[in-house]
């Protein structure tokens, strides 16, 4: 189906007009604007020289312009600004993406958090998976800074913050008004206007910046994908982050037809071809509205600042997909998970500066709270997307109030320390409304956790330009569905279950530097440890929480971040990692955490001298993981890389082309260990319970987009 995209006045004013009145008439509500908890975002090319401000060797900042030329087959890559961090997909561009970083097969969000603007990502008791941490909202071209954090260490970051947590925060101007038009291979087509301008003459540096994007892509699959996006913001603001407000909506949605995860042995004997579908109409329709503001102040006398921001999202996600194929027979194995929700809260952080009496401390005393009404959590047998089979339908309510104190102080020229104490409290209740075997689930839980945080850094010393050293420890956690914390009975057959902790306990410790060996060139380096006391994860095809155990996680990471001439940035990481279970599995005796991979590394390099080429290259390896607690079966390392070139013919006129997979690498997004049966394999007999197998999702080949864009 073709997408039809109304032409945008040219005029400035005109267009913020059109696009506010485009997002009135078309969301209704909208997404969020907030206060980030981290040091305030200051996006310049020289973001990256921390040394002297960070608090930990694995923290940074990603500017808009770092990611200005940075070539993305999905918005979610944004994320891969982060080093470490690999972003893929197993499902079709609507639904949220499948992460990795520091040894966690974080799913699509369960132990990292994300913030856009201040407002939560992750999705806690989620019809598909804790944590759900759906990105495809993100407009790449407004993204003003990323700033990262990882590990347990920082007392401001909460639930799912075990291998980390990132904020991104939306430009608040723009320096003119755009409209974007790109075409490319497989169907895909995307249409973006954005502009701001001062809401009016007298208004002391007050910004209206709207945006719309529309978008549609079919992919390479042989059953298209079909995907149509439609999104837009509008952000009223004044001033800065740590001066001023801003007050944003942001309305998205979006449909699409899914090519799962697939058996290996399918396309090798011809059943499927390499880009088939197990089987057809998989995939969804997804929706995210939200309206939220943000205010910040310093003292006149610059002895503290207080912040406070506020968010409201209408949420609401329906996915089809049947992974296991045809295991329960020829009519498909396909399942619904419904997810209808809205979500409101925010913080009230309040920050005192002491001076020089008690050593340049900075006292901060922040309250965040959060609360989740689930009108529908719904998993539903269906053929053809055609319910026919309630498994389990719930409502739920859930509560996270968190309370922290965080204390920074300059002890002598070379030690300063960061204490925190934080507490966090979770309560759900969970109301069963349909299923034969999941009535008598349902109840209430909660739980509490005292997470203590300290950081150590010494320096800087002149050693290799300008170092510091940084010694960091810290406990934090990630929730359980509350579903998983209140369920006795398993809702698919029957049998009993064991209740779970609605909180599962992480503990970690780093050691780091951090340099500049020479001008334009800062290096960090960390050894990290982190232990959780289990991985227990939902299984929201089965509507069951599944035990993994407790686990133990260490690994080293060496990022580079490079400006050699003006205009060009190099960026170079590695990671290397190591993940292991306590306790051997009790079936096969095997302790590797599957699909955790133990080596990543990253090349960028973008170009803006200032003339009329510009672009970017990055190169991306994933080594292979274990597929499966033993090691026996490993996934496929591979290379890709992926290009961008432009070329503006005047200063407001400039044309770009993206090849994406640069070397047409013939290798898989994601592999997994896993039963399903073809349906030649139940037709012939041969599927019995499932049959375990190496189950894929294969990368894109390489494709050509281009892009022409129209500033005024």
């Amino acid at each position: 189906m073709r997408c039809s995209f109304t032409p945008i006045p040219l005029n400035r004013v005109a267009l913020v007009l059109t696009l506010g009145s485009a997002l009135a008439t078309g969301a209704g509500a909208a997404h969020a604007a907030g206060v980030p908890t981290l040091q305030e975002v200051v996006v310049t090319p020289g973001g990256h020289d921390l040394v002297g401000v960070a608090e930990s060797a694995s923290e940074g900042t990603v500017t808009g312009k770092q990611l200005e030329n940075r070539p993305l087959l999905r918005p979610a890559e944004v994320m891969e600004a982060v080093p470490g961090m690999i972003v893929t997909q197993h499902s079709g561009d609507g639904k949220a993406n499948q992460y990795f970083l520091r040894g966690f097969n974080l799913d699509h969000g369960s132990d990292f958090a994300t913030h856009v603007m201040g407002m939560p990502v992750n999705m806690a008791t989620h019809a598909h998976g804790q944590g759900y941490m759906d990105l495809n909202f993100l407009i790449p071209e407004l993204v003003g800074g990323v700033q990262y954090r990882k590990g347990v260490y920082s007392a401001a970051d909460g639930d799912f913050v075990t291998s980390g947590s990132a904020r991104i925060d939306y430009r608040r101007r723009l320096d003119r008004p755009f409209v974007e038009a790109g075409v490319g291979e497989h169907g895909y087509r995307r249409l973006l206007g954005a502009g701001s301008v001062a809401a009016n003459e007298n208004s002391g540096g007050r910004q209206l910046l709207g945006a719309v994007e529309a978008a549609g892509y079919d992919g390479p699959w042989d059953q298209p994908e079909n995907l149509k996006k439609l999104n837009s913001v509008l952000r009223l603001s004044e001033g800065g982050s740590g001066n001023g407000y801003a007050l944003s909506l942001l309305a998205y949605r979006a449909e699409w037809t899914a090519t799962e995860h697939v058996p290996e042995r399918a396309i090798k004997r011809g059943e499927i071809g390499r880009y088939g579908a197990l089987s057809a109409n998989d995939g969804g329709k997804t929706h995210r509205h939200s309206l939220s503001g943000e205010w910040a102040k310093p003292d006149s006398d610059r002895d503290g600042a207080t912040r406070v921001n506020a968010y409201l999202i209408d949420y609401g996600l329906n996915y089809f997909a049947a992974p296991s194929g045809y295991i329960s027979g020829l009519s498909g194995d396909q399942h619904e998970q419904a997810d209808e929700r809205q979500v409101w809260g925010g913080e009230a952080r309040r920050s005192w500066f002491l001076g020089p009496a008690w050593k340049d401390s900075e006292l901060s005393l922040g309250l965040q709270w959060r609360h989740d009404d689930i009108d529908r959590l719904g998993l539903y047998n269906t053929v053809d997307r055609r319910r026919t089979q309630t498994v389990r339908e719930d409502k739920a309510t859930e509560d996270a109030l968190g309370l922290y104190l965080e204390a920074r102080s300059q002890w002598t020229d070379w030690l300063r320390s960061t204490l925190g104490l934080r507490r966090d409290h979770l309560s759900a209740r969970v109301t069963a409304t349909g299923g034969a075997f999941n009535m008598g689930n349902g109840g209430r839980a909660s739980a509490g956790q005292t997470s203590p945080k300290l950081g150590l850094v010494f320096g800087p010393f002149k050693l290799l330009g300008s170092t510091e050293f940084y010694a960091n420890a810290g406990h934090g956690f990630h929730s359980n569905d509350a579903r998983g914390a209140t369920s006795t009975t398993n809702p698919v057959d029957g049998s009993a279950l064991a209740p779970v902790p609605l909180i599962v306990k992480a503990r970690g410790r780093e050691i780091g530097m951090r340099a500049a060996p020479l001008p334009g060139w800062n290096s960090s380096l960390s050894l990290w440890q982190m232990e959780l006391d289990s991985e227990l994860v939902f299984i929201g095809d089965e509507g069951v929480t599944e035990p993994k155990g407790a686990s133990r996680r260490h690994g080293l990471e060496w990022s580079n971040y490079l400006t050699p001439a003006d205009g060009w940035i190099v960026d170079a990481d590695l990671a290397v990692s190591q993940a292991r279970f306590k306790e051997a599995n009790a079936d096969n005796g095997g302790k590797h955490v599957p699909n955790a991979v133990p080596l990543t590394a990253s090349l960028g390099l973008t170009a803006d001298p200032g003339g009329r080429w510009f672009g970017g290259l990055r190169l991306r390896y994933l080594g292979a993981y274990a597929l499966e607690e033993t090691n026996t079966h490993k996934s496929t390392p591979f290379l890709t890389a992926n290009f961008k070139l432009g070329y503006r013919f005047d200063p407001k006129l400039q044309l770009t082309l993206d090849v994406l997979n640069l070397f047409d690498r013939k290798a898989n997004d994601i592999e997994y260990w896993g039963g399903a049966c073809t349906r030649s394999e139940t037709a012939g007999g041969s599927c019995g319970g499932g049959i375990d197998g190496r189950l894929v999702h294969p990368l894109e080949p390489r494709s050509f987009r281009l892009t022409l864009r129209a500033s005024f």
